[in-house]
């Protein structure tokens, strides 16, 4: 992080500030006129590491506890994204150390991404694209698919997200179930069990948070579950899926389509899926709309002042 040494020595007063992930580099631009601004894939000389007031993440990535208890003056975590599953916020909360979040800003894009995945997969959109462009359309060919009115529409995770696809899908005339840990008051019906909402579903839409415990949830049961006529969309975290049981079951027609904007490990190797059939792949922009990155930065923006100025947080991790 050799960079920016020259921003510590004239001008100590700017808080300083250490972005994590290089795609968030663009950032920077925003950031830089009030604060100092170091890129941790860059590398920043030992002597400013006692300077480093915040450091701004992108939730889904695990934080390294090694580097935070090496940071003294860190005082607050900035996540740029709204989850913050890579963070254990219990641990930084034991040592007086804030988390913020954006809240509230693309959950109904995250569900709009998700619709649309389900119709490129049931109507074959992608795939349809595909074949005019090779030729493969003749005058004696014609691609039948299914109607979504009166697929069976399950959500695992009613929050946010889950709520904005099941009104949605509502409105397409889909029969909408959901299942979670916890009941709560909903329009809709909660299944029993996961096993049971897979099974009485024809579309399963991945959406509820991940943490420690919910890791493989939709594991290798329920993707069977789903059946051969099924289709799995995840547009919450990859982790919550057991990949290598997905592209099992794909590959021997045990699971009928995924449609997936998220990956255990992203980016996502292209070869692993070159050859798993009935797939369409988003590379996580379900929620990448330049209305929420908006909403997002100027979030952000709103925390490191407040937590600088010694304000109460806009939107801190409860």
């Amino acid at each position: 992080m050799g960079v920016r040494v020259d921003y510590c020595l004239t001008m100590p007063h700017r808080p300083a500030l250490l972005i994590m992930q290089r795609h968030l580099a663009p950032l920077t631009a925003f950031l830089e006129s009030d604060y100092t601004v170091y890129r941790f894939w860059e590398g920043p000389p030992a002597e400013v590491q006692g300077q480093i007031r915040a450091l701004v993440v992108a939730g889904e990535f695990p934080l390294d506890k090694a580097l935070i208890e090496s940071l003294p003056a860190l005082s607050l975590i900035a996540c740029f994204t709204s989850g913050y599953d890579g963070i254990d916020v219990d641990w930084c909360r034991a040592r007086g150390l804030p988390v913020t979040h954006a809240p509230g800003v693309n959950h109904e894009d995250v569900a709009d991404h998700a619709l649309g995945l389900i119709l490129a997969a049931r109507r074959q959109i992608a795939a349809g694209d595909r074949a005019l462009r090779a030729g493969e359309w003749t005058a004696d060919s014609k691609m039948i698919t299914p109607s979504l009115k009166g697929q069976r529409l399950g959500i695992v995770g009613l929050g946010s997200i889950g709520e904005a696809v099941a009104r949605r899908a509502e409105a397409m005339r889909m029969p909408v179930r959901w299942w979670g840990p916890r009941e709560k008051d909903s329009l809709w019906p909660r299944a029993a069990s996961l096993l049971e909402l897979a099974r009485d579903s024809d579309i399963l839409v991945v959406a509820c948070k991940a943490d420690d415990t919910n890791r493989g949830l939709v594991s290798g049961a329920v993707i069977e579950a789903l059946g051969p006529q099924g289709l799995l969309v995840n547009v919450a975290r990859g982790q919550l899926v057991d990949e290598t049981a997905l592209i099992a079951a794909l590959r021997d027609g045990r699971l009928g389509q995924a449609a997936l904007d998220v990956f255990e490990e992203e980016p996502t190797d292209a070869a692993r899926w070159a050859e798993v059939p009935n797939t369409v792949l988003t590379p996580h922009t379900g929620g990448a709309t330049t209305e929420a990155v908006q909403g997002m930065l100027m979030l952000l923006i709103q925390n490191l002042r407040a937590a600088f100025a010694g304000e109460p947080l806009k939107t801190p991790v409860a």
